[in-house]
């Protein structure tokens, strides 16, 4: 064979693998709204970058004539590149093949992008387009996923791992993106299912739909699972490439700083009023957060799903950090299960690639009742204690308001943990409300008694000096001063050395 023909060989198969399915497959992809796996890595990474690893490997399956029947690359592209100039590792089921099903050849194609993004320490993103498991390939195709999860374990808490649903993700596909960091889905063409809805419907007779079952809406709002709602694909992935921009490489890197020419001393006069004088009158957390970040930038994550607990991204002076907050516009800001599991996964992830954690608080406490009692309120609330006192990062927190009883504790307190604690002077930090109190400790008073109990229980209690008599609050400041005094608090934590006892890992209250 001449070396012509050699090369021209090279180019024609070269040419099928990029053809993935074909061009009808390729078409019917684009009718129903999704773009291919190749399109989608371009689009998410930088111009020229891509490196395809595996790109012409075959499936090993001689099972219901699979093996008259080979596409190079087999249903999944795999390879690494670069966003914003950084290295990263990236998967994307092909649904043109196969319907990006996984063999076996697949799975080791994953695993061996996940294992190269481990020993270089970068980011991994997984682009979700799959029908499952290859039926044809039995069990060798199913303990794929079983290499997968292994991978995502192992690489958890050393570097960021990311999910976007594009497509059906059922069955035991789901659980690799719950176990990473964050998942991306798409309005109306994502759909996550342990068991679909003929399933469903045939073992517990209820008749839903994809969508209500397990579509973006529904993930992003109702079970928690996934932490980003986009309108497209195209979307999805810039969202993407903007969170890594907040993200260290991995747990022994810094997160980039990014310069800004926003004034580190800024005065926000805005923020003098923003709490209400009335204690009782809702007010948008994010009105504080927003105007204090620099460029006024603030990354919220999960702003669907337990809206009474505000979590994201922003910078102060240049760097990264991790935003945990009460909302008092959306249930007062209490503390609930769903608002508990929010806050404590954010916390931790930010401790596992040091990000400094910086809290605003207005929280009356936990939500009462049976419905939360019986769902497991104190397991669920005792992981924000367990995740604020476990983090080591600089952690910086702000008492705007109210700061009642066990969630005035769990809310970065100075007990658990917290290196600056600041307040407004609107700050209430007390056992309960007046009225809570006084309905205890005057309850068979009359209601004159009563009332002149409560004016003095607010003048004791009602204020954040007697909390910083004792040194709980290192220092309170003018609302219009935040930013400032917040970017001087990390500046000085930046260096921060705290050391956890040695131990495997500790044992969070699931």
């Amino acid at each position: 064979m001449e070396r012509e023909e050699q090369y021209n060989k090279f180019h024609e198969i070269n040419k099928a693998a990029e053809a993935g399915g074909g061009v009808d497959r390729i078409q019917k992809q684009h009718e129903s709204g999704k773009m291919t796996a190749r399109e989608r890595i371009d689009m998410l990474l930088d111009k020229g970058t891509f490196v395809e690893m595996d790109k012409l490997a075959i499936h090993k399956c001689t099972n219901f004539g699979m093996d008259k029947n080979h596409i190079p690359g087999d249903g999944v592209v795999s390879g690494y590149g670069k966003i914003n100039g950084r290295l990263v590792f990236v998967y994307a089921y092909d649904f043109t093949v196969y319907g990006g099903t996984l063999s076996a050849v697949n799975s080791k194609k994953i695993v061996k992008v996940q294992e190269l993004a481990l020993k270089n320490g970068a980011p991994i993103i997984a682009l979700n387009d799959s029908g499952g498991a290859r039926i044809q390939e039995g069990v060798e195709s199913l303990t794929g996923y079983a290499s997968i999860f292994y991978q995502n374990t192992i690489s958890s808490g050393v570097i960021p791992q990311i999910s976007a649903i594009m497509g059906p993700c059922a069955g035991g596909a789901c659980y690799s993106p719950a176990l990473t960091d964050f998942i991306f889905m798409v309005k109306e063409n994502s759909h996550m299912f342990v068991t679909g809805p003929d399933v469903v419907k045939t073992v517990t007779h209820e008749d839903v739909n994809k969508e209500e079952l397990g579509g973006a809406y529904t993930h992003s709002s109702k079970s928690g699972v996934s932490h980003f709602l986009g309108n497209s694909e195209e979307e999805v992935l810039m969202a993407i490439r903007e969170l890594l921009t907040f993200l260290p490489s991995n747990n022994m890197d810094d997160a980039p700083v990014s310069p800004s020419k926003d004034d580190v001393n800024r005065i926000e006069e805005a923020l003098q009023t923003v709490v209400p004088v009335d204690p009782n009158m809702p007010y948008d957390m994010k009105d504080i957060i927003e105007p204090v970040l620099d460029d006024h930038y603030f990354f919220e994550i999960m702003p669907h799903f337990a809206k009474n607990a505000v979590v994201g991204f922003g910078r102060l002076g240049g760097r990264s950090v991790g935003i945990v907050a009460n909302q008092p516009a959306y249930l007062a800001g209490v503390l609930d299960i769903d608002a508990s599991d929010k806050m404590a996964r954010f916390i931790r992830f930010c401790d596992c690639f040091n990000i400094p954690v910086v809290t605003f608080v207005d929280v009356p406490g936990f939500l009462c009742g049976t419905n939360q009692e019986h769902n497991g309120i104190i397991r669920h609330g005792a992981k924000i204690v367990f995740a604020y006192a476990e983090a080591t990062v600089p952690k910086l927190t702000v008492i705007t308001r109210k700061a009642y009883g066990g969630a005035y504790i769990v809310m970065s307190s100075k007990q658990i943990g917290s290196d600056v604690n600041f307040a407004y002077p609107t700050a209430e930090v007390a056992v309960m409300g007046a009225e809570g109190a006084v309905n205890i400790l005057y309850r068979k008073a009359d209601e004159e008694t009563k009332q002149k109990a409560i004016l003095e229980y607010k003048e004791n209690f009602a204020n954040p000096y007697r909390v910083a008599e004792l040194g709980y609050i290192d220092e309170i400041i003018e609302p219009k001063d935040t930013r400032k005094k917040l970017i001087q608090g990390l500046e000085m934590a930046r260096n921060k050395m705290n050391t956890l006892p040695p131990k495997k890992h500790g044992n969070i209250p699931l």
